[in-house]
């Protein structure tokens, strides 16, 4: 099947056809782990991921790369602030080993309970250090670099494409900057390599900790280098896709098809794809406004992160998403209530391929989740579907839907021998109208992690989800 994407690079959706037959290559860009990664972070990977079972699905051998973003970025995605590690290490008094190492543990916990696949390759920085003052040489060599008193940069004015992401002309990103120059030629260059400021007696100053030998002086790599050296060093130039939050555009992806356009005569990849904001309760999230949330904290409100996945597949990807508690609760109680439903489903046998073909359909037209859910919910209700050919379909469709349905389709509740006595007695005491003890053993069942529901043919029991 025909498989479009909206392409940044070009602003329109595109008919996608890969480099190598069969085959294709992602990169996405990844966690900046001085913190923990918060749900508008995933939004962004819950994309890339979509992206990947996509292709899957349509029979491609996918390779999908996530950096990890250990050293170099610095507060404001910009050259002037602090190096974010650096700044957090001063801040808590670990080290900025320490920290990254805790929080790449935290991200590589928390795709899991997304149901996020891991990537083939999850590539650190401060690893690939050779790579990137190879890439600096290069470019230095084909004369796009100066040097000032902070570090190695990227002239942007050397460069007659710089822009051709966002769509703006040079002209245009220097009329908008807001930016100290600090000895720049241009307000849009870029840092490639940052210099270690010189020992100071002044106590509030510490030592860089991440810092290495370089043919310019010790220092550490500027932000955007390291992806256009590792996703070189992964998948090669040009490759298929590169993803990432709209946030990215005008600086760092621009800065990575710079840096490779200068230092290889070749554009990084032939897709971009971005996902648009996940907003707070109508506004902006950002850490500087401490307003964002994580994991911990949906599973403080009882919200499963499967279920915030399920919120998120609800909006097209490049759709502004607004992010409330009631909304993800509604979203809550939906997989509730399809784990529930599907349960009671016979053993899989064969999918049914109208159904199939319409969900691949739109999800293989630019992601279109909330359609696709729409024909995945068709099929859930539909009352005459063969019952084993609806445990196949739906099963089919959460292959790339993500919702670990796997785990309960024809896959009827365990129920303990405590919480059947509970039940048993909840019927006696309803049997005699003693409502008020019948409450207080439903009360009792939920404690262990089930809901007793009344139907017509008596008690019926859920999951708490």
């Amino acid at each position: 099947m025909a498989i479009h994407l909206f392409n940044t690079l070009g602003r329109k959706k595109q008919a996608f056809a890969p480099l190598i037959p069969g085959k294709v290559g992602i990169y996405s860009c990844g966690l900046t782990v001085y913190g923990r990664g918060h749900i508008g972070n995933f939004r962004a990977f819950l994309m890339a991921d979509t992206l990947r079972r996509m292709f899957e699905a349509n029979d491609y051998a996918v390779t999908q790369v996530i950096n990890i973003t250990d050293v170099g970025h610095l507060v404001g995605d910009l050259d002037g602030g602090a190096e974010k590690l650096q700044m957090m290490s001063e801040k808590t008094g670990e080290s900025a080993w320490d920290i990254a190492a805790k929080y790449t543990a935290l991200y590589f916990e928390d795709m899991k309970k997304f149901n996020i696949l891991m990537p083939h390759v999850s590539p650190k920085a401060t690893d690939h250090i050779a790579e990137q003052i190879a890439m600096i040489e290069a470019i230095e060599k084909n004369g796009y670099t100066y040097t000032i008193a902070d570090g190695v940069y990227f002239d942007t004015s050397k460069l007659s494409s710089y822009g051709q992401l966002s769509g703006q002309s040079l002209d245009e990103k220097e009329g908008g900057a807001r930016v100290s120059m600090r000895g720049k030629k241009n307000a849009s260059d870029f840092a490639l390599w940052k210099f270690s400021p010189s020992p100071s007696s002044d106590a509030a100053v510490q030592k860089r900790q991440m810092e290495w030998e370089s043919p310019w002086g010790v220092g550490f790599p500027g932000w955007h280098i390291e992806c256009s050296a590792m996703s070189e060093k992964y998948l090669g130039l040009p490759f298929d896709i590169h993803t990432g939050g709209i946030d990215h555009i005008a600086v760092h992806h621009e800065n990575e098809i710079a840096q490779t356009l200068a230092a290889r005569n070749c554009l990084e990849a032939n897709f971009w794809m971005h996902n648009e904001f996940l907003q707070i309760d109508g506004g902006k999230m950002s850490k500087s406004l401490n307003n964002t949330y994580t994991v911990a904290d949906l599973e403080t409100h009882k919200i499963h992160p499967l279920s915030f996945r399920l919120f998120i597949l609800g909006a097209h990807y490049r759709t502004p998403q607004n992010f409330t508690w009631d909304a993800v609760g509604a979203s809550h109680t939906a997989l509730g209530n399809i784990r529930n439903a599907v349960r009671d489903l016979p053993k899989p046998g064969e999918a049914d391929a109208e159904s199939m073909a319409q969900f691949m359909d739109r999800i293989n037209d630019d992601l279109d989740t909330p359609s696709a859910l729409a024909i995945f919910y068709g099929v859930l209700n539909h009352a005459s579907m063969e019952r084993s050919v609806k445990s196949a379909t739906l099963l089919a469709m959460d292959e790339i839907l993500g919702l670990a349905l796997e785990d309960v389709v024809a896959r009827p509740i365990m129920i303990p021998n405590a919480v059947e006595k509970l039940v048993a007695d909840r019927e006696v005491a309803r049997s005699s109208k003693d409502w008020k003890k019948s409450d207080e053993l439903r009360d009792e069942i939920a404690t262990l992690g089930f809901i007793a529901e009344d139907t017509a043919d008596g008690q019926k029991l859920k999951e708490v989800w």
